[in-house]
């Protein structure tokens, strides 16, 4: 900057101003778990994909994915696809989403494999199953 003379001689200052940059990890918060197809009931041998969201929170952001309480991991990533469940794939599963200073879970999703006769839960342990007549075929029906 150069400032009007005194006496005669131009006044020459410098400010030198440092860029300071200021960094804050924002801690992770509002998982959220969802399903295709929704609600989370699938059909045996279907397409399953589970989503996984972060409201709030700073990255990068790391998901794991966990089926009931086995601590197991079935994959990374915000999706989870099953190309063909099976009966034992029914349960709860849910998302694990680290930006290296916090980790935060998802509430559990409760996925159903509906199989050829009704519901399976609880992924092989449990089996609630609704059982209904199979239709019968169009030759063997008896006229009224």
């Amino acid at each position: 900057q150069i400032t009007p003379a005194l006496r005669g001689y131009p006044h020459l200052s410098c400010k030198l101003s440092l860029r300071l940059s200021i960094s804050a990890r924002v801690p992770l918060s509002g998982v959220s778990l969802w399903a295709q197809p929704p609600g989370g009931q699938v059909a045996l041998r279907n397409r399953l994909v589970l989503s996984c969201a972060v409201a709030a929170g700073t990255g990068p952001l790391s998901f794991t994915w966990h089926w009931g309480g086995s601590g197991a991991l079935l994959g990374t990533g915000p999706h989870l696809e099953q190309c063909h469940v099976g009966d034992n794939d029914s349960g709860h599963y849910h998302c694990r989403v680290s930006n290296g200073d916090s980790v935060t879970e998802s509430v559990p999703l409760n996925v159903t494999v509906l199989g050829d006769w009704g519901p399976h839960t609880g992924g092989g342990l449990t089996h609630s199953i609704l059982l209904q007549r199979p239709p019968m075929p169009p030759h063997s029906r008896i006229p009224r």
